[in-house]
């Protein structure tokens, strides 16, 4: 019952900052929110996909263990950016800056 109290009134004040903010360029609060919650809890598909991309190069071998350090790599990357995300929703990109995964030439979502 106390936990409905704060969670209510949390939850209230999150979404009131998020529509608070400007659009960060072609992006609103509430996707770029997403796709850092997205990246977080699916950022390990990271892992599999690359050591499948590795395997279908021409040393499947060599393929699996690149495969497998570039996925952990990258696993730790997306997770990371998705964190930073999700945390500064409500906050615009500074100006001149584009998003962290354009930075970075990641895709939006580690199943793309």
């Amino acid at each position: 019952m106390a936990m409905t109290r704060l969670v209510r009134p949390v939850a209230l004040l999150v979404g009131l900052v998020g529509l608070a903010g400007p659009p960060a360029w072609a992006q609103d609060p509430i996707h770029k929110m997403g796709r850092g919650v997205a990246n977080v809890l699916t950022g390990w598909m990271e892992l599999p996909k690359q050591i499948h991309l590795g395997r279908q190069e021409e040393n499947p071998v060599a393929g699996f263990g690149w495969g497998l350090l570039k996925g952990a790599g990258l696993t730790v990357l997306r997770a990371g950016v998705g964190l930073y995300e999700a945390l500064t929703f409500p906050l615009p990109y500074p100006k001149g800056f584009a998003s962290p995964y354009e930075q970075m030439e990641l895709s939006d979502y580690a199943w793309e």
